[in-house]
């Protein structure tokens, strides 16, 4: 039986379109910023089955652009996200992993999952999630240069192949200069969900690539 929220999203998609993206399972790599952000973006979208993947707490840094709360502080971001997603959607079906990727068991954790959502700060992280899927048949989106603000319109979506997707500006990166902010980490994390959205909908216009 449907709830209020996915009746309200029947008005803006077709019950075909929404019970194609309920089929899809999304591994999300990372719950900051643009995991955090992805992930609502996807739950808002009608997706309902997620692997969420993360070994941080939630810190008051945080909450300048990720999708937390005061109340939440030093929750795992994991169990928080699954709350607030919850929240949205009660539905949504959320496996939630709450310990750190490495080489050895990046691909069983992410095996039984369509897509993979990089959304990581560290480069040795995303290095690891690429190397690992980039040859798979799991649509993967990942993330580079998303700091500072002003110049959003350079936040765009570059096709590297037929399952891989690159998003940001390709130069930015978080540095003791450029800091991450709200405005550009959420376009950004809108765009992966936005591609993503696209992939399975097979509607859109496509996209730029840079």
């Amino acid at each position: 039986m449907e709830n209020d929220f996915l009746k309200g999203l029947l008005n803006y998609i077709k019950e075909e379109q929404l019970e194609k993206i309920q089929k899809v399972k999304i591994g999300v790599a990372g719950t900051g910023g643009l995991g955090s952000n992805c992930a609502f973006n996807l739950v808002r979208s009608g997706f309902k089955k997620f692997k969420i993947v993360d070994f941080d707490i939630v810190e008051p840094s945080n909450l300048n652009r990720q999708f937390f709360f005061l109340d939440q502080i030093n929750m795992p971001k994991v169990e928080a996200l699954k709350d607030n997603l919850k929240r949205i959607n009660p539905d949504v079906e959320i496996e939630t992993v709450y310990k750190k990727i490495t080489p050895e068991n990046v691909k069983d954790m992410f095996s039984d999952c369509d897509v993979v959502v990089e959304a990581f700060d560290k480069v040795k992280y995303k290095k690891i999630i690429v190397e690992n899927f980039l040859m798979s048949d799991k649509l993967l989106v990942c993330v580079s240069g998303v700091a500072g603000w002003g110049n959003s319109d350079d936040i765009r979506i570059r096709k590297v192949r037929d399952k891989f997707y690159m998003i940001g500006d390709f130069v930015t990166e978080v540095g003791e200069n450029l800091p991450p902010i709200s405005p550009r980490v959420n376009i950004t994390a809108a765009k992966q969900a936005d591609v993503i959205l696209n992939y399975f909908l097979g509607e859109g216009e496509g996209f730029v690539n840079g």
